[in-house]
């Protein structure tokens, strides 16, 4: 046994590292794996003795586990849990407790953090030195046990401590689009987390290692079911399954909430209205919040799509937004809760611009909504296209709390076959200028309260996680999981800064991997911009599945569910005309922004065919005719792809060999794809413009009724 023995290490320190190495993405950007720097050791952790706890809360508890498992994977030897701090001892404890057991030594303590928010500190007293983690609460003494670790992950100097960190926004939460069947609404990475069958009896190990992900990033809450919502989540036999997530997710800081159907006192109650100001109907919503209280006693409220998109909601009763959302919001004040309301909505017989509609709605409702009540917007005004102007509401209702919706799932951007970071969207939009308290509004300074001085703040993800081994489908979906949280912790953060955290975390901290994964990265999604929607184009996408290209869809039961409405191509030129001489959407925008996109000469490229309808011979700025203009972006969009490949490529061997697999793999699918999105709309659109492609561009391997007649009767919805 033991020549056997002998024989098998042998043969595992033969066995090439590449090999030895393999990663299947489960763990996230969490990898406690040896630092191996001997340098960086020396200079920052080698003298770690031990962490000494104050508190014993479940949220302590949690945070002491992972304290214990970050250092000693990181570190590479056992480190303990001490009854008394020596040298190098890791302090952790809530503000309170650590002010108090510092009466004993001569140290001092900064301002204390708010709620969530921590400290983290070098402090010396005496012959000893220790570092400091204090939350303003055990929420805040867990999310600064994971910002230590991720310094010591990312490598960042460790000599002399200084952090204080508080969240900008105050509800950071995962909108999951899950069913109760577990299949999963614009879903890329597998079916669902939530085995509802087999909950409460059994908790999957899974569901732990959701909570960590998400607390390590800041995430303090969870949407657990589909905004088309199913009404059953409501009866005891799933609000007993949702408590049993909540227990698991209650340690790591996370809140429960969920998705309801507006008329489920019709469907579970058996009344004969949902009218949001009649008394039985308000008399049930009461007893129902009340029951779901006695199952989670910190149940965080509820998240509603309502009179849109066919879901019934407040106007089937001639009401307003206001009015349902307020008759829910009375239900849950007394516990707390909160209504997140979407304001996604649009009207079959509303002929108007959609792009105007929330706001046509919405807009005179500000100061009507209930203090718990925020309204959710989506980043802009059409519906989570590769890249929208943000939506004219942010800045439009002073009044009330807005809440950012993002997506993080892919569903206009390739699925979870392209590589596409999200960060620069998102960042994108929240640095956007609305001017509404003149220059400086930002989206971001809306969404967080700062500007009008709300009290409650929010910011939702529409998540990408699913069973799949790696939870995304794709390894760098993960990294859109990731920009989410750090944003929704600290907008002030760049896409850039998070795309290194992400890269050091998950992939590596050599220079070689993190220099040339950082340019793949941050090129990405203007890439795929060019070819899908350059220059401001928008909803070309396959119809229903949303897949692949389509801009010829026409002729549905809406017109707004066409990508011909959108485009407006036709012999004359190509674009949707947003300014006074046509929808006025562009009015929606404070004056100097309403300027900016209206003229022709100040309106950035991005979003000219948005604002404005063009001739095909209109002279860009470049010199370039519009129609050359709009091959050339095609055209570069496929280019970048094929430089995106070719320098992975070149990370063989710097990378885990499984997940080069992986992603070199991936990467030929969005090649063939962009390809493909490329020949499609410029042969589609080349109809209109009646003018051959730009010479030395390749052309097109298959003709226009190729593609037209592609046909994908099970794509992914």
């Amino acid at each position: 046994m033991k020549i056997k023995f002998l024989i098998l290490t042998v043969l595992v320190f033969l066995i090439p590292s590449q090999f030895l190495r393999a990663d299947d993405g489960y763990r996230l950007w969490l990898k406690y794996d040896p630092i191996g720097d001997s340098e960086y050791l020396n200079m920052s952790m080698e003298a770690v003795t031990g962490i000494f706890v104050l508190g014993n809360s479940p949220t302590i508890q949690a945070a002491k586990t992972e304290l214990i498992a970050g250092l000693s994977g990181l570190l590479a030897r056992p480190v303990i849990e001490v009854s008394d701090p020596a040298q190098g001892s890791v302090v952790i404890g809530t503000y309170d407790s650590a002010a108090e057991w510092l009466k004993k030594l001569p140290a001092d303590l900064p301002e204390k953090p708010q709620n969530e928010g921590y400290l983290i500190r070098t402090l010396a007293t005496g012959s000893k030195r220790f570092i400091l983690i204090a939350g303003g609460d055990d929420a805040g003494v867990l999310y600064g046990i994971f910002h230590f670790i991720r310094l010591l992950q990312t490598r960042q100097s460790l000599s002399q401590i200084d952090i204080k960190s508080t969240p900008r926004i105050r509800l950071r939460l995962l909108n999951h689009w899950d069913n109760l069947n577990r299949t999963i609404e614009r879903g890329y990475a597998g079916f669902s987390l939530w085995s509802w069958q087999k909950l409460p009896g059994y908790i999957y190990p899974r569901y732990r290692e959701y909570a960590r992900a998400n607390a390590s990033i800041g995430i303090n809450g969870t949407v657990l079911n589909n905004v088309n919502a199913d009404p059953q989540i409501l009866t005891p036999l799933y609000l007993r399954k949702a408590a049993a997530l909540a227990d698991v997710f209650r340690p790591y800081g996370i809140k429960v909430y969920l998705s309801v159907k507006f008329t489920s006192p019709m469907i579970l109650g058996n009344l004969t209205t949902a009218d949001p100001l009649d008394d039985q109907v308000r008399k049930w919503w009461q007893m129902k919040v009340k029951e779901i209280y006695s199952y989670i006693p910190d149940f965080g409220g509820f998240l509603v799509k309502a009179s849109s998109e066919g879901q019934p909601g407040p106007q089937d009763y001639g009401r307003t937004h206001a009015d349902g959302a307020n008759m829910l919001a009375q239900a849950l004040k007394p516990f707390g809760g909160v209504v997140m309301w979407r304001a996604f909505v649009y009207r079959a017989d509303d002929k108007d611009d959609r792009a105007k509609q929330a706001y046509k709605e919405f807009r005179p409702l500000d100061g009507k909504f209930d203090d718990n009540v925020l309204v959710q917007v989506k980043n802009g005004p059409i519906d989570f296209q590769p890249r929208e102007p943000f939506h004219p509401l942010f800045g439009a209702m002073p009044q009330t709390p807005l809440m950012m919706e993002f997506q993080i799932t892919q569903e206009y951007l390739g699925f979870s076959t392209h590589l596409v970071y999200l960060g620069t969207l998102f960042s994108e939009c929240l640095d956007s200028d609305t001017y509404a308290r003149g220059a400086g509004s930002t989206v971001a300074r809306i969404i967080d309260g700062s500007l009008e001085g709300h009290r409650i703040s929010g910011m939702a993800g529409v998540a990408n996680t699913g069973t799949d081994r790696n939870w995304t489908g794709y390894l760098f979906g993960q990294a859109n999981w990731y920009a989410f949280g750090r944003l929704a912790w600290d907008h002030n953060l760049s896409a850039v800064q998070i795309a290194e955290e992400w890269i050091r975390m998950t992939l590596s901290n050599d220079t070689a991997v993190i220099t040339p994964v950082k340019k793949i990265m941050m090129k990405s999604r203007e890439n795929t911009v060019n070819y899908m929607t350059p220059l401001g184009l928008h909803h070309l996408m396959g119809w229903s599945h949303h897949y692949g290209p389509a801009p010829w869809i026409k002729d549905k039961n809406r017109d707004d569910w066409t990508a011909v409405y959108y485009h407006r191509a036709d012999t004359a030129g190509i674009g949707f005309d947003r300014t006074a001489n046509g929808s006025d959407a562009v009015d929606l925008y404070y004056p100097p922004v309403a300027k900016k996109f209206s003229s022709l000469e100040t309106c950035p490229d991005e979003y000219l065919l948005w604002f404005h309808h063009l001739s095909w011979d209109y002279r860009m700025k470049d010199g370039h005719t519009l129609w050359d203009d709009i091959c050339y972006h095609y055209y570069s969009g496929v280019d970048g792809v094929r430089e995106m490949e070719k320098t992975w490529l070149s990370l063989k061997g710097l990378v885990d060999n499984e997940i080069f697999i992986h992603v070199r793999d991936l990467m030929r699918i969005q090649e063939k794809e962009a390809v493909w999105w490329r020949n499609a709309c410029i042969l589609y659109f080349q109809t209109f413009s009646r003018r051959p492609i730009p010479p030395g561009l390749e052309k097109p391997d298959h003709t226009l009724a190729y593609y037209q007649n592609l046909y994908f009767p099970y794509a992914p919805m």
